[in-house]
């Protein structure tokens, strides 16, 4: 009987320098592994990301320029009077709490998928041109036909986002050696500055356009609450592919090879994590802007509380995700008072130091 603590480690808990190309924190990483972290119990796992999203929720409704207390905030939602703030909270603040809350979810679950399915831990919608072809397609249509609706610019925004998400994977697999890390991020790249390219040329030809430009590169949550009521299906239905793939996901984190001797089929793995990130990335983009910044860091906070399997890492990125968007919204506004800054620039702002802190104290990409 071995008595020693290494005796009892599984053996596949060091496989993870063997195979080539997988990821930084995959579920058989010998630093975080697909078990829970030493010293971690379920409840701190669960009542963490938790506990953030309904502070970010209490902070986002009752932080404001005139500033109110939770019991205020309650009666304003559920049994409002016509007061002030029951007027300033209602039609304001929760709107754009509720399109934080939705935007938040799909931009860390998109973020997630996408380190996952390019193994690259510096990846996010953003990188693969979703979020640009998003922005070409609604652009173009503005161009060519003036102002649309809500639904139509939503879409639109998604047909952008999946062509430039099928484009980005085909070039990537096309290469000799498959879907590597680089040639999924060299591809992304590409299209990503061909789609920028054809949005500033069709920009300077149309005012309109430029307009609408503006309105979706700010990355605001404010003027923009009916857009959830025209795209919420979408949404939900990215993050239910984006369930459906976890077991995909902790197969492919093996490796391609290692995964299809488990069964895995990952050309199907594949389509369902492009359509889980597109309709995500496209439902984001739309609500919000382009707010990439958040795919690439939520990732990395929900693998550093909940380990890499990605049953736990996915919902704890759509809540550090909700987290997120919803605190640098509500520093933007109380920064900027009486105007406010875009969660945007407040989000890249804050959360860059911390990126660059991050990398500097765990390793997070092998070469």
């Amino acid at each position: 009987m071995a008595t020693g603590t290494g005796a009892s480690e599984p053996v596949t808990g060091d496989t993870t320098s063997e195979v080539p190309g997988s990821p930084v924190g995959s579920p058989v990483s010998p630093r975080s592994g697909a078990a829970p972290r030493p010293g971690r119990s379920p409840l701190v796992m669960v009542g963490v990301p938790v506990a953030a999203v309904v502070a970010a929720v209490l902070v986002s409704v009752c932080v404001g320029s005139s500033p109110s207390t939770v019991p205020e905030a309650w009666h304003a939602i559920f049994t409002p009077t016509g007061t002030d703030m029951d007027v300033t909270i209602r039609e304001l603040r929760w709107p754009r709490t509720l399109v934080g809350i939705a935007a938040g979810a799909c931009l860390g679950v998109a973020g997630i998928l996408t380190q996952g399915h390019t193994r690259n831990a510096v990846a996010e919608p953003g990188l693969l041109g979703i979020n640009q072809g998003a922005a070409l397609a609604i652009v173009s249509a503005t161009f060519l036909f003036g102002a649309l609706p809500v639904h139509a610019q939503a879409g639109l925004a998604f047909v952008g986002a999946l062509i430039a998400g099928v484009v980005v994977f085909a070039v990537g697999t096309a290469a000799r050696n498959g879907a590597t890390p680089i040639t999924l991020v060299l591809s992304g790249a590409a299209v990503t500055a061909l789609c920028g390219g054809l949005v500033t040329g069709l920009v300077l030809l149309d005012s309109a356009s430029l307009d609408t430009l503006r309105f979706w590169q700010v990355g605001s949550l404010a003027a923009r609450p009916h857009t959830l009521e025209a795209i919420w299906p979408f949404a939900v239905a990215g993050l239910v592919l984006a369930v459906l793939n976890i077991g995909a996901l902790n197969t492919l984190a093996l490796g391609e090879d290692a995964a299809r001797s488990l069964g895995t089929s990952v050309p199907i793995a594949r389509c369902a994590g492009i359509v889980a990130i597109t309709l995500l990335a496209g439902s984001a983009v739309t609500m919000a802007g382009p707010i990439a910044f958040a795919g690439l860091l939520v990732p990395h906070i929900a693998r550093a509380l909940v380990g890499a399997d990605y049953r736990r890492s996915v919902p704890a990125a759509a809540a550090f995700g909700i987290f997120l968007v919803l605190v640098a919204d509500t520093a933007g506004r109380v920064i900027a008072r009486p105007g406010e800054l875009s969660v945007g620039v407040v989000l890249a702002v804050i959360g860059a130091p911390f990126f660059v802190l991050l990398a500097r104290r765990r390793r997070l990409v092998t070469v």
